[in-house]
């Protein structure tokens, strides 16, 4: 029985060394870099995706000034704006009521709280995600208030306001006008 066994074991033996080569073949494999072609053709490609962005966008009016610098508090707020945050922005979007009657507007059955949606986002998909919102959803025109996080960590700092440069420029190069808005109230 132990004699049987033995020659199991050398039999499979055989094969062990063909297993941990694969191993080791497969281990150690990794992608190259992309080529200087790969990378304008991945430049391209994101440059269109921006373009088709803003071709929506555009769609949407040019911001109102009188409309959205009347406005003292982002509960008041119905344009879409965002909060910065370390890893990510909240980007808060106010839909427009699918009633157009001003019975009851804002009570019970009408809160304005259920039209509210806040949607986490990867600050390189903000575009992609700006792109998703109605166009009922901006009665400003193209305009976004731009928020810091409240109560940030001294170490989170740099990288929250590093997020809010990527912010305005992705918003810049979408046509869209950001505002700054602070803790105290409008900037």
């Amino acid at each position: 029985m132990r004699l049987g066994m033995l020659e199991t074991v050398r039999k499979h033996l055989v094969f062990f060394p063909a297993l941990v080569a694969s191993f080791v073949l497969a281990g150690c494999q990794h992608a190259a870099p992309p080529s200087a072609v790969e990378q304008r053709a991945i430049a391209a490609e994101q440059q269109q995706i921006a373009d088709a962005s803003r071709q929506q966008l555009d769609e949407i009016p040019p911001p109102s000034k009188s409309l959205y610098m009347a406005v003292k508090s982002l509960s008041a707020w119905e344009n879409p704006y965002v909060t910065v945050q370390g890893e990510m922005v909240t980007l808060h979007v106010m839909l427009a009521d699918a009633n157009t009657s001003t019975m009851g507007l804002g009570g019970m059955l009408r809160p304005a709280g259920a039209r509210r949606q806040d949607l986490n986002v990867r600050v390189s998909d903000l575009a992609t995600a700006l792109n998703a919102i109605p166009q009922s959803a901006w009665p400003y025109g193209r305009v976004i208030a731009v928020e810091e996080a409240h109560q940030v960590p001294a170490a989170d700092q740099p990288q929250v306001r590093r997020n809010i440069e990527t912010v305005e420029k992705t918003l810049n190069d979408l046509g869209i006008v950001a505002y700054d808005w602070t803790d105290t109230g409008r900037n």
